[in-house]
């Protein structure tokens, strides 16, 4: 990633005109998003039928209504982006709608399951609403916000208003397994981290770029790595600081390994300055190890993580804090799977318990799917955080260069810290996987997410457009 000096461009808002792409050039984008978005129709509402099949032996009787909504739920956005951002990027569109689908196919699935042996209401529907709701809110995001830089005015009071956010839910009780995410309204409730992500790198994209040169070409260097000063350090230890205290008041491990990381990554993006990650993982480290240390629901996740099959010792011979056997189930499920899996339908998911339609979410995959259909899901997410890259790399507005690499970077690092609790490779966290998991939170924040990312693509798109002849 190369730093965000770039040469200046005429736009609207300078008192001149962009660049606008010949016609033809907008309708093969468009074009291309179009057969991608039916693809992904057709995927998701073969899935829809396959699973119905798998586990009731007939056509599911909403199978009309799924595949209509995700015609209109393809359809919508594809129509606004042709009017009113025709040169967005043609792959992110298609791949958050193929996701969304593929994740309302897998609750749909597991809803039989629950049924039978939880006797659990079923999600798949009320999914749908809120899948309906978050493509509502990215269609709104992309008609109200016609320039991306107009956040830029507001960094501050988006960086207030994520600050109340982030710290609330200490205020409220904690979940029934002990992270405190929530915030409750009444009958309603909602995880405000997952907007936080978003409006952190807001702020971040905004507050670098005004500090650049500052980060970037002051310290001293020790054994060839230019450290920062001391007191361009205060920006990296007060975001530490917060990272720890929403660590150790609301135990909510995952919000804080994702603020914490994306903040270090854009530093990096901005400043190309290594020392900058190397102090990040230190502390990092240090945190970790402390808070680790002394919080019993951290330090018992970490124990799950080390010891996920102890939990089938008898009670005395347990290692204290190991109350959870979801970790082995896991695991599991996904050796069953093997390279191409039991069939959609044909697993046991729903012995994760009650995480196995959040988190857990991937190990029906890995488990009915195999290896393959996990791999599969991963490219997806990787192609999703390739072309929030491939934004950044195109835009010649610093502003929007750094958020979308920090919107690409709150994708990789929740689907890595998800993932990687899952497959046994970090301690779990407990946080939604992006678009596949159950909630609403998640669901409406992503779609967020994919909105911004559009907007900028579309402003990418014409300020590299050809100059019209005179």
């Amino acid at each position: 990633m190369t730093g965000v000096t770039v040469e200046p461009v005429r736009t609207q808002d300078d008192g001149g005109e962009a660049p606008v792409p010949p016609p033809a050039a907008r309708g093969r984008r468009r074009l291309r998003e179009a057969v991608l978005l039916c693809l992904a129709v057709l995927i998701s509402t073969f899935g829809y039928l396959y699973a119905g099949l798998a586990t009731t032996g007939e056509i599911p009787p909403q199978l009309a209504g799924f595949a209509g909504s995700m015609v209109c739920l393809a359809l919508v956005p594809h129509l606004v982006l042709r009017r009113w951002a025709p040169d967005a990027d043609p792959l992110i569109l298609p791949l958050a709608t193929l996701l969304s689908g593929i994740g309302l196919v897998l609750l749909f699935r597991l809803d039989f399951a629950y049924a039978k042996r939880y006797e659990s209401p079923g999600t798949a529907s009320g999914q749908l609403l809120w899948t309906v709701i978050g493509v509502a809110v990215c269609v709104g995001v992309l008609l109200v916000l016609r320039d991306h830089r107009r956040l830029q005015r507001y960094i501050y009071l988006t960086m207030a208003v994520a600050l109340v956010l982030l710290m609330a839910p200490a205020a409220f009780p904690g979940d029934t397994y002990g992270a405190k995410r929530w915030i409750f309204l009444g009958p309603l409730s909602f995880q405000p981290g997952e907007f936080v992500k978003t409006m952190i790198a807001v702020f971040f994209a905004g507050y670098l770029v005004t500090h650049r040169d500052a980060l970037a070409l002051t310290g001293r260097k020790v054994l060839g790595v230019r450290l920062p000063p001391g007191r361009q350090l205060a920006p990296i230890l007060a975001v530490w600081v917060l990272s720890l205290m929403v660590l150790i008041l609301e135990r909510d491990l995952g919000t804080s390994l994702i603020f914490f990381g994306l903040f270090v990554v854009m530093l990096y993006a901005a400043t190309e300055r290594t020392s900058w990650v190397v102090c990040g993982l230190l502390m990092a480290a240090v945190g970790a190890a402390a808070v680790g240390s002394t919080e019993p629901h951290v330090k018992g996740r970490i124990v799950a993580w080390l010891h996920p099959f102890d939990i089938y010792l008898p009670k005395g011979q347990r290692p204290p804090g190991l109350i959870s056997d979801q970790a082995a189930q896991a695991l599991f499920g996904f050796g069953s799977g093997g390279v191409t899996g039991t069939g959609l339908g044909r697993g046991h998911p729903e012995l994760i318990g009650f995480a196995g339609r959040s988190d857990f979410i991937l190990t029906t995959v890995g488990e009915e799917l195999g290896l393959a259909g996990v791999m599969a899901i991963l490219l997806l997410y990787a192609l999703l955080v390739q072309r929030g890259l491939s934004v950044a790399l195109r835009s010649r507005d610093p502003f929007g260069k750094l958020l979308a690499v920090g919107l690409a970077a709150a994708l990789a690092l929740q689907v890595f810290v998800v993932a990687g609790g899952v497959l046994g490779l970090i301690p779990l966290t407990g946080k939604a996987l992006p678009f596949l998991a159950k909630g609403g939170s998640s669901l409406v924040a992503n779609w967020l997410m994919v909105a911004l990312l559009l907007r900028i693509s579309d402003a990418a798109g014409r300020e590299r457009a050809p100059a019209r002849p005179e």
